[in-house]
């Protein structure tokens, strides 16, 4: 597939965002959510990944399920990465609908549902 513009990939994430049930949107709490273009050495090394393996997004934070006394902390932050997807998708329509899915699973982890669980429900 064609790269497409950093604010047109935007765009697809605000979107996906947007799409949301309002009840979950309501529960967003103390998360920023930003495009990137590769995930950095640091995120890749944490998360002990391979040169082979992708990482499509990445929720870096305490999920809303070990929140106990939670003030005064830096928000969490989701963050979506647009070459790794653009290289997977073979066309827009795909990359919409992988951005929608890595925006849904990146936001669950942020409700404490992990990848196993996620993996069950179809993501």
């Amino acid at each position: 597939m064609r790269a497409i513009s950093r604010e047109a990939f935007e765009e697809l994430v605000a979107e996906a965002i947007e799409g949301l049930p309002d009840e979950f949107l309501d529960r967003l709490d103390n998360v920023g959510i930003v495009a990137e273009d590769w995930p950095t050495e640091a995120q890749r090394r944490y998360h002990d990944l391979s040169p082979r393996d992708t990482l499509l997004g990445l929720y870096e934070g305490v999920a809303l399920t070990d929140r106990e006394s939670y003030g005064m902390v830096l928000p969490d932050k989701i963050t979506i990465f647009q070459k790794p997807l653009e290289s997977m998708c073979s066309d827009e329509e795909d990359l919409i609908y992988q951005v929608q899915v890595t925006v849904v699973h990146e936001i669950a982890h942020h409700f404490g549902i992990d990848d196993d669980r996620l993996h069950q429900l179809g993501y």
